[in-house]
């Protein structure tokens, strides 16, 4: 265990996004920094960190789906560059879409055709956006399909929508990553954590599971899901010291990756705050045990 540090690094990177607060701006959203998000590149070289994922959604314009633009996507030419420059400095790219239905809105990037979900029409179209992705990311290993905070599926809905992304991601040969909502047991969000516990038992163990949690570590979690045969990774928030103590547990339980991020846009505004969260944390996450 000595001198052992966590081989993945990473941190997610917005295009766009969706959830209840960036719902509300999205009339007024716009295009992400291309400039900003090269130097968030550059930044986490520096650090050592090694994984870029990045939330794509309707952030960029689709040639197979041009229905999908908005007034705030980009050239598909934004989204290369930033990938190119990431590989060219040693950090993989990872692709995020978000394939989760319920309350929260995190599918509603793929309006018109988030609803009726789960037909294989909806599959069919998910996958022409997942292979557009994957043409112009180049991902090495891992393709992350969201799934969090699904209030619209049932149990089995929600197995079965996993188990489906999963068996066309490996016949790309890529592994999806996942949200992992079981540290939300207890709270008012409980059935988020109850569905991704009864999930573990019934879906692929190579999928990458990411226990998220920013406020507290989460040690019962990783044990838990290193026991059940996933690969995990942590996204413990941004305090240094939190970040330091799940960086410590993912090392003396099993865990293979951290996964940092701020769910803001990414635009000049942020800057200072994109850059002090990398810098501040990214050699805490290279720390060794």
């Amino acid at each position: 265990m000595k001198n052992k540090i966590l081989p993945v690094r990473g941190f997610l990177l917005h295009v766009t996004h969706y959830d209840p607060v960036w719902i509300k701006a999205k009339n007024r959203e716009k295009p992400f920094s291309l400039d900003l998000a090269l130097e968030i590149v550059d930044t986490m070289a520096e650090v050592g960190m090694n994984l870029l994922a990045i939330d794509c959604e309707d952030g960029v314009i689709y040639k197979s789906h041009p229905e999908l633009r908005r007034p705030y996507s980009v050239p598909m030419a934004q989204l290369e560059k930033l990938c190119r420059h990431a590989a060219d400095l040693g950090i993989e790219a990872v692709p995020k879409t978000n394939f989760s239905q319920g309350s929260e809105g995190h599918n509603l990037w793929f309006r018109p055709h988030n609803f009726p979900f789960d037909t294989p029409d909806y599959w069919k179209l998910a996958f022409e956006i997942i292979d557009e992705l994957i043409s112009v990311c180049k991902p090495k290993r891992f393709f992350h399909i969201g799934m969090d905070e699904d209030f619209g599926r049932s149990h089995v809905q929600y197995i079965n929508a996993i188990t489906t992304l999963h068996d066309g991601l490996k016949k790309r040969k890529l592994r999806p990553v996942i949200w992992n909502d079981s540290a939300t047991l207890g709270g008012p969000y409980e059935v988020f954590a109850e569905k991704c516990m009864i999930a573990e038992k019934k879906i692929p163990k190579d999928l990458v599971q990411i226990p998220w949690w920013y406020s507290a570590p989460q040690p019962k979690a990783i044990r838990r899901l290193v026991k059940e045969g996933f690969e995990v990774w942590g996204a413990p928030g941004r305090d240094p010291e939190q970040v330091r103590a799940w960086k410590n547990d993912l090392l003396k339980l099993g865990g293979t990756g951290i996964f940092l991020t701020r769910w803001i846009p990414c635009k000049p505004a942020n800057r200072k705050d994109f850059l002090n969260l990398i810098k501040t944390n990214g050699p805490v996450c290279s720390e060794s045990l």
